[in-house]
């Protein structure tokens, strides 16, 4: 049975999933959830995902949600396929990698995700971003990116001289970030707008991304 990935493609949590596939080089289906029926919240999506969120995945007998989870899962049983993403075969190099994954899902993901809330999801509904909540955003942010500048001007990645999770998990909040008024935090930052050059321009970001609403 082919990989299923239940989702949609302009969704965040989605996207970390179909970049965790295509940098290892898999096969795979995206089965549409109509999120805005309300499908997600409804049987036979809850057997899938008990918390009505996408995405969630099959594989053979497993099920899975929580989009991290899903990539480690990937990562780990599609090991010896595509890029590396774990560091798996290096104890320092793969807790290296799992402290700046940490990071991401503990220091950056907070601020950036209600950004996004700001910045892409409400102007698309037709409602003002709240600039006292752009503005903490953007101060948090900052602190957390002064931490990525010091961190990428000793390495080229997170992780070190190598792409792993720790990389792939910032992407699908910047592709969306980065098309905001508000980009320049990243771009003032010659190191943090390095990193982010390389990793965008990555073919496996620029094919999971195919299906995201950016323009």
């Amino acid at each position: 049975m082919a990989i299923k990935v239940h989702g949609l493609a302009l969704s965040t949590c989605t996207i970390r999933v179909l970049l965790c596939l295509h940098e290892k080089g898999l096969e795979y289906e995206l089965v549409p959830v109509d999120v805005y029926n309300g499908d997600h919240k409804k049987q036979p999506y809850l057997s899938l995902n008990p918390f009505g969120q996408i995405p969630a995945l099959e594989d053979e007998d497993i099920k899975l949600f929580e989009s991290r989870a899903i990539c480690k899962y990937l990562a780990k049983k599609y090991n010896g396929k595509g890029t590396d993403l774990l560091r798996s075969s290096s104890l320092k190099e793969s807790v290296i990698a799992e402290t700046w994954m940490e990071v991401e899902a503990h220091q950056f993901n907070g601020p950036m995700q209600a950004l996004i809330h700001q910045l892409v999801r409400n102007p698309r509904r037709g409602e003002v971003p709240d600039e006292m909540i752009v503005e903490d955003g953007l101060e948090k942010l900052g602190k957390v990116l002064d931490v990525y500048e010091e961190r990428l001007s000793k390495c080229k990645y997170l992780g070190g001289d190598f792409y792993t999770m720790a990389d792939l998990n910032h992407v699908p909040f910047l592709l969306y970030f980065m098309k905001t008024p508000k980009a320049s935090i990243v771009t003032s930052r010659p190191h943090v707008n390095a990193w982010w050059n390389e990793i965008s321009a990555r073919p496996a970001t620029i094919k999971a991304s195919e299906g995201m609403l950016l323009s």
